[in-house]
């Protein structure tokens, strides 16, 4: 490949990414907000408002991150040091892990909002506000200790050739003692392994209720009543839909950041597919949940509808 042609993919390349970013971020910050006054201001929210809220807060801070780490693959090298590198890489790590368990919560509090009466689930349905919370704290506690070993073995830019590069070419990781590694990464495995365990069990939980709701509908349908699937249900499609998507981006995202090199600028390529699928789930999950969520297309047509009758009156008042 030529150096013009290398020069155009890296340009196309960045156009997307800011795209992407400027997207993700604007995604999220509305379904933060969306999520956050809903909660504090209806009399009944939904219980997956708050962690909805919180998985977009972890969205826009992970692709917020992402921007310094992928600012090295542009050529963007004056930032990096020593603890630039260790704060942007542990914050970006601890924001991936986070986004693991909090996807995960969701897949469980829907199942709970879905589970019938007579279900083992159904003495959770009255979860407290102020027990969500708690377990978003331990959340942060947890990914914030198995993250440790990041700022221990990533160093900033250094002339030893024998150090490893991190991705891109500023940051280094350095060795660390067998054991020590040997627990983080082992504690980081087994966090991933129960987490997207506990979501696919909880996945499968939910198709079996959605199938037994379809039959149930047929059943109805058969006696000429609406078969209409109810909110809970349309959501828990929704939240089936969003699994699917985080567990195939996650699996991506673990092939690339497994391979062993670094990662070539002249790679166009692999530089274009890691960056795309790193921001890829953020930004997604965002648009997904803000364009199935009932309550913002209400919020969306009223706003639209006011503006139009609006437009129509100065119209009006223009002529008249």
């Amino acid at each position: 490949m030529t150096k013009s042609n290398t020069g155009y993919i890296f340009i196309a390349l960045r156009n997307v990414f800011s795209s992407q970013i400027v997207i993700g971020i604007a995604a999220n910050v509305f379904l933060l907000l969306f999520h956050k006054f809903t909660f504090l201001l209806q009399h009944r929210p939904k219980p997956t408002d708050l962690t909805i809220a919180h998985l977009a807060l972890i969205h826009m801070l992970m692709l917020l991150i992402r921007t310094f780490l992928d600012a090295d693959i542009f050529g963007v090298q004056d930032i990096w040091n020593d603890i630039t590198c260790k704060a942007v890489i542990y914050l970006y790590r601890l924001m991936r892990g986070l986004s693991v368990c909090t996807t995960c919560m969701l897949s469980v509090l829907q199942a709970i909002t879905l589970s019938p009466r007579s279900s083992f689930l159904a003495k959770f349905k009255q979860i407290s506000p102020q027990n969500s919370l708690c377990c978003f704290l331990i959340l942060w506690v947890f990914n914030m200790f198995i993250n440790v070993r990041v700022l221990v073995c990533i160093g900033g830019p250094s002339n030893d050739t024998s150090a490893l590069l991190f991705f891109f070419e500023s940051c280094r990781v350095s060795s660390t003692s067998y054991y020590f590694g040997t627990f983080f990464t082992l504690i980081g495995i087994l966090r991933d392994v129960f987490f997207i365990g506990l979501m696919a069990l909880f996945s499968v939980y939910m198709v079996t209720l959605l199938c037994r709701h379809k039959r149930q509908c047929q059943h109805l349908h058969s006696t000429s009543l609406s078969p209409r699937a109810s909110p809970e249900l349309r959501a828990t499609r929704t939240i089936l839909l969003l699994m699917g998507f985080f567990v195939v981006m996650y699996f991506v995202d673990c092939i690339f950041s497994a391979s062993s090199g670094k990662m070539l600028k002249n790679d166009a390529a692999r530089v274009g597919v890691q960056m795309l699928v790193g921001n890829g789930y953020a930004t997604v999950s965002a648009l997904m949940l803000i364009s199935t969520e009932k309550r913002i297309i209400k919020f969306f047509q009223s706003t639209l509808g006011k503006e139009r009758k609006l437009f129509f009156h100065s119209k009006k008042k223009k002529f008249a």
